[in-house]
């Protein structure tokens, strides 16, 4: 069964339904949507069957309403992959009868021992399960919140608790009802009668889980310990002296080796779990907690920010021997790479000569790195004393001017703000050409994610396309100055800018800036005009289309010239040029169409981020942020998947559209990640808050702190959005026309 396209040929369907030619032995198993409890020939009474999934939506209400809803689809789901279940045990049992039947001629397929060896105790576990889904089914069916199915559960995992009796199939079956477990007692309110027998199941399938545990030998888990790690030596590997260290020009260096990037969201997870850390850390010590457990959370804070260090630099840094080889260095941002540069060049300046090491010279030098702290302090910052949590939230910078270039040139500034540590470039000025004092005057708009540090980057822009960097296949740029300014929350968290200048290498770059938390972004102004387009409805804004010109018109420039631009949606756009274009949107201007082809594509890019921001609601609406967030949280697959089809029908068809037709977009563009560098899960992180977030009730109600609301909240809206991403296409048509969608996992 195909989610696919609009073109869905409901012949080519039908034939496929019965069994393939030649499997006269093995029955046809439909692993299709349409063996749910709702269409299938087991259900009982003949009638239409009562969908699981209704097509007015969550029904809005007081929690335990909510809570019984997901209980439903939580069943509906299980109940369809149990289904499929017991067909594959009838499949398995078929050919035993003929198998047993031959055991007893003088031509045996295979001995009477052999046969119950392989089909070991598979009648058994068929009938088990088939009672149970003969039981549960009718229930399902004929939905009452007060129904009571915990008994079913108890009996059936009383049944296979014996760990002998069991084949692959079964133990993974037990697994997954040990999962669907969990999600149904967290959407069972405490004093509803199935709550103990809900509870009494899941302790007897985790008791049986434990003793398989139990069963395997021992000797696997043990491992001794390195006696050598009081004992720590160094093992020298290459050295270059600094008399003969030379950096090689672009032209000159050799291509370097295929490195391969860590997966975007693996360092995305590792930052949202350093950041719940530290809330825990916060926490224990607001509340006076044990230093063992905070020391306990400070060694998981440390494991994951030195996971974070080591795979996320991607910057190349070559130095190279000029009697011998080239060596190459990952770095984190193009920042560090100047300074490791101009450490070396300043040694460089004094009178070096060169040298050769002997073996016992090099074992002494090695030695001594003992006495230097710095060897074993990672700099990660965890090790320091900063009790601050970061900011989190949009950060708006103005770069003013520069002056104090000693001769004209073609410049421009990058912006670079860290998250826990992990610098990533944010902005870029446009090129100011021929000048020894530009004048950017352009604002951009950053969002921080418990960031500490601004850094401001000042280049001259090459054009010779002979100076090619090998490693990356870009043109090298000149930097000309750098600094870094600390993001101190008193000065900066104020609702006025504040202007500064930073200083580098005799160079004066003056800048403002201001702050708005996280908190503060989640408040959306209606517009005040009628016929606007950023703050009125969707319904309003695409009256006469399917989606809303604006989000149209936006997505086919990105495509026609962005599609491949390095950072395209997570770069920000200059804010000038965002408001040019959201003035003339919202003035429905005839120019539009002039004015997008000649617009930096970035602030395109960020005019469409806008757009959706400044939605009166969220795409994917207030009510069912909820229900989004549950849905997210379920751990059977199958469960997962009917919920979040479910919520995706019950969307307004304004919304559903649009959301649809943004979702095939961002697939098109992480089709390029290799040239823009933007995979799913980029693409995910940016938009995924911008599409789904809490209301201002709702997330005054349960968050606390600005990094409560990043480590929790945007980890779960993120994950939403790539579920939806990593989908098989998913249509319109199709959805509205199926009202049961069920995983084929078993």
């Amino acid at each position: 069964f195909s989610y696919g396209t609009d073109e869905y040929d409901g012949e080519g369907n039908e034939e496929q339904k019965g069994p393939p030619e030649g499997s006269e032995t093995m029955p046809y198993i439909d692993e299709s949507p349409t063996m749910s409890p709702q269409l299938s020939a087991r259900s009982q009474g003949g009638g239409d069957g009562v969908s699981p999934t209704p097509p007015e939506g969550l029904a809005p209400g007081v929690e335990a309403g909510k809570g019984l809803e997901m209980r439903k689809l939580v069943l509906s789901g299980f109940l369809a992959s149990e289904e499929i279940y017991i067909n594959q045990l009838e499949a398995l049992l078929l050919p035993m009868k003929p198998l047993k039947a031959t055991a007893t001629t003088s031509q045996p397929v295979l001995t009477i021992q052999q046969i119950e060896t392989i089909f070991y105790k598979i009648q058994d576990i068929y009938e088990i399960h088939k009672e149970f889904y003969d039981n549960l089914c009718p229930k399902v069916q004929q939905w009452d919140s007060q129904v009571t199915m915990g008994h079913l559960f108890q009996k059936l995992e009383l049944k296979v608790k014996g760990p002998k009796a069991l084949l692959y199939k079964p133990i993974d079956r037990v697994t997954r009802s040990t999962l669907v477990l969990h999600d149904l007692l967290k959407h069972t309110p405490v004093d509803h009668p199935d709550y103990p027998l809900l509870q009494d199941a899941l302790r007897i399938s985790q008791n049986f889980l434990s003793s398989i545990n139990e069963d395997i030998d021992p000797r696997r888990t043990a491992v001794t310990t390195p006696k050598g790690e009081k004992h720590q030596q160094y093992d020298c590997k290459w050295y270059i002296p600094l008399a003969d260290l030379v950096f090689p020009s672009p032209e000159e260096s050799e291509a370097s080796p295929q490195v391969h990037p860590f997966p975007d969201h693996e360092l995305e997870d590792m930052k949202m779990k350093i950041s719940a850390l530290k809330s825990e850390i916060q926490k224990e010590k607001a509340n006076k907690g044990q230093s063992r457990a905070i020391e306990r959370l400070k060694k998981k804070m440390f494991e994951n920010e030195f996971l974070l260090l080591l795979n996320s630099p991607t910057i190349p840094f070559r130095i190279h021997n000029r009697n011998g080889k080239s060596y190459l260095f990952l770095l984190s941002s193009d920042y560090e790479r100047s300074e490791w540069r101009e450490a070396i060049q300043k040694l460089q300046k004094k009178d070096l000569q060169a040298f050769v090491l002997s073996s016992v010279e090099l074992q002494v030098l090695t030695g001594s790195c003992f006495k230097l702290r710095t060897v074993h302090n990672i700099p990660v910052t965890s090790n320091k004393d900063d009790e601050s949590p970061g900011l989190y939230g949009f950060l708006h910078v103005i770069v003013h001017s520069a002056k104090g270039f000693k001769q004209s040139a073609n410049l421009y500034c990058t912006l670079e703000v860290d998250s826990f540590g992990y610098f990533v470039s944010k902005a870029k000025t446009r090129v100011f050409r021929d000048t020894a004092e530009p004048k950017w005057d352009e604002e951009f708009e950053i969002e921080l994610e418990g960031s500490q540090s601004l850094r401001i980057l000042c280049y001259e822009k090459c054009y010779d396309k002979t100076k090619v960097n090998k490693d990356n296949n870009e043109i090298v740029d000149k930097i000309m100055g750098k600094g870094q300014i600390q993001l101190d929350p008193q000065t900066v968290e104020t609702k006025n800018w504040h202007t500064d200048v930073i200083e580098m290498n005799g160079i004066k770059v003056e800048f403002s800036m201001k702050f708005t938390s996280r908190d503060m972004s989640l408040k959306r102004t209606p517009s005040k005009k009628q016929t606007g387009v950023f703050g009125v409805k969707i319904s309003v804004v695409r009256e006469r289309s399917k989606v809303p010109y604006i989000v149209r018109q936006c997505v086919e420039e990105v495509e026609k010239r962005g599609i491949e631009e390095v950072g395209i949606y997570r770069i920000s756009g200059v804010a000038t040029d965002i408001q040019a274009l959201k003035a003339v949107f919202d003035a429905n201007n005839k120019d539009i169409l002039l004015m997008l082809s000649d617009m930096d594509i970035n602030a395109i890019a960020g005019t469409l981020k806008l757009y959706f921001r400044e939605l009166p609601e969220p795409l994917l609406t207030d009510r069912l942020y909820p229900a989004f967030m549950e849905g997210i949280a379920l751990s059977d697959p199958a469960a997962k998947e009917n919920c979040m089809m479910h919520l995706l029908r019950s969307l307004p068809d304004p919304n559903l559209i649009t959301f649809l037709f943004l979702l095939e977009h961002l697939k098109r563009v992480a089709e390029k990640e290799p040239i823009n560098k933007m995979s799913l899960h980029n693409l995910a992180t940016v938009f995924g808050p911008t599409l789904l977030r809490p209301s201002e009730v709702e997330s005054k109600a349960h968050v606390t702190s600005a990094a409560d609301i990043w480590s929790h909240d945007v980890m779960a809206q993120v994950q939403v959005l790539l579920y939806y991403l990593q989908h098989p296409p998913i249509s319109f048509a199709e959805l509205k026309r199926n009202t049961l969608y069920f995983s084929t996992d078993v």
